[in-house]
């Protein structure tokens, strides 16, 4: 029974999980840095999308075929990884360490990038997907440690809000990474004005030495392994929690439909719009920079240890403050003398990401501190931004609609990956393991849309996603619920 098991890991140098001790603090700190990288380099794959689609000369469906050798990597090592544990009794990740796992990740993140050079000197769009493959399965190894480090780092209660803040981290890497990247490879690494695999490979190049730094830094730096010698059992005995198989489809829908969304948010600005694709990438910004918002706000709404009456006031706040960088990061552009200049969108632009963004205020004080209530309150929030981004036309409303999504996909993850674990014991690294398979997600739903979107057009391809929110909010409702709290 899952009582019976032992909550969290054991530390290989004795700092209890939840304590305070400065190794907490620090290794707290140094892996919301884990948290940034992956979040950037996962979405430098929605401008490389566009970048391909022109060079190649490729249909929207091949074009998506970008994430999906991103994505079809965390199944394929995620199983290997979840074979290899079974077969053998022993979690690889218990076993060798946390801090040694993420510090190898990294190892293999930097190997990826770094693999973008032959292939842009072979001119080979499959070899770009290969390189691509080898990056995921990286962020895989990398996903598999670092969720659970974070969620095991201190009390059950406040997991949630503790992953919440990690994955805002995450989220700032996200936000920044769409315009960057824009920048980079259609700008900055490009004579011309079409994106070149020169550009591309220069681009993967500079991420590739910051991954091969941090493997290093992670390697030499002091923080807790979280060990754990016992046996677990063979076979799919982790599949007895209901809380974890359920969990792993609603992982597998929202990873789909986020990465779906962010994925042809682009070419929805570029075709319905005419916007250029720095423009569009400064916009998308504001999808990914909204996740970075909800997930601060999460961090601060689910931690149990802070009253309301200071909770609102500091979400507020926050809301605020954030929604101000984002604005001054999505300003940035090079002049025609290649300097860096601001340039910001008219209060008009924005007027109706602000009104969203209260209504993502209002969403977490409707959720009470409570991650499955949150969760399903945010799901169906998003189903109607994308009935209204689908049905509103070629209007502003229709644009910030969607792009509004990412305030409400926030605290998604977060929430679904701490009650999927819970109560799961030596099993948690296993349960990690399918959980971070099923983000096999974003390599499925992304060229569905983008074959919907060949056939019916950008904007009628965004109700693809609402299937994917649909079963999310069935895991809010039912499915996160577990044995105990079904028969209590």
């Amino acid at each position: 029974m899952a009582g019976q098991i032992p909550n969290n890991p054991i530390l290989d140098d004795q700092v209890s999980p939840g304590g305070n001790s400065k190794n907490y603090k620090s290794a707290f700190a140094l892996l919301t840095s884990l948290f940034f990288m992956w979040g950037f380099i996962t979405v430098v794959n929605d401008p490389l999308i566009s970048a391909f689609k022109k060079i190649f000369d490729l249909q929207a469906f091949h074009a998506g075929l970008v994430q999906s050798a991103f994505f079809i990597a965390f199944f394929v090592i995620s199983l290997i990884y979840f074979l290899i544990s079974t077969s053998r009794g022993e979690d690889p990740i218990n076993r060798l360490g946390y801090k040694k796992g993420m510090s190898f990740s990294l190892g293999v993140c930097s190997l990826g990038c770094f693999s973008f050079y032959p292939s842009a000197l072979a001119e080979s769009y499959p070899m770009f997907l290969a390189s691509l493959f080898i990056l995921a399965s990286g962020i895989t190894l990398l996903q598999i440690c670092a969720n659970p480090y974070a969620a095991i780092m201190g009390s059950k209660e406040t997991a949630s809000s503790r992953l919440n803040l990690a994955q805002g981290f995450n989220s700032l890497g996200t936000t920044i990474a769409p315009l960057a990247a824009s920048l980079l490879i259609f700008k900055v690494f490009t004579n011309g004005t079409e994106p070149t695999l020169d550009a591309i490979s220069s681009t993967y190049l500079i991420t590739g030495s910051l991954f091969l730094v941090l493997a290093l830094v992670v390697w030499v730096a002091d923080m807790p392994a979280y060990t754990n010698a016992e046996k677990v059992k063979g076979g799919l005995a982790v599949l007895q929690f209901p809380q974890l198989k359920w969990g792993i489809g609603a992982i597998f829908f929202y990873v789909g439909g986020e990465v779906a969304i962010g994925s042809w948010l682009m070419p929805f600005m570029e075709n319905v719009f005419g916007f250029e694709p720095t423009k569009a990438g400064a916009y998308l910004a504001f999808y990914w920079g909204g996740a970075m918002i909800g997930r601060l706000l999460g961090a601060v709404s689910l931690n149990t240890d802070i009253e309301d009456n200071k909770k609102y006031p500091m979400m507020a706040a926050i809301s605020v403050v954030v929604f101000g960088v984002i604005y001054l990061i999505t300003g940035l552009d090079l002049d025609a003398n290649g300097a860096i200049a601001f340039v910001g969108l008219e209060f008009s632009e924005v007027v109706f990401y602000l009104l969203f963004l209260v209504l993502n205020y209002i969403a977490f004080i409707l959720g009470k501190s409570n991650a499955a209530r949150s969760l399903s309150i945010f799901c169906v929030v998003v189903i109607a931004l994308l009935l209204i981004g689908v049905f509103s036309g070629e209007s502003r409303l229709a644009l910030w609609a969607l792009l509004s999504i990412g305030l409400f996909n926030s605290i998604m993850w977060s929430n679904i990956f701490t009650l999927a674990i819970k109560d799961l014991g030596i099993y948690t690294s296993q349960g990690s393991s399918l959980l971070v398979m099923a983000i096999v997600g974003g390599a499925f739903i992304p060229p569905l849309q983008g074959l919907v979107s060949d056939v019916w057009g950008p904007q009628l391809s965004f109700l693809t996603p609402i299937i994917c929110y649909a079963y999310i909010l069935f895991y809010g409702l039912v499915g996160h619920k577990t044995q105990e709290e079904k028969h209590s």
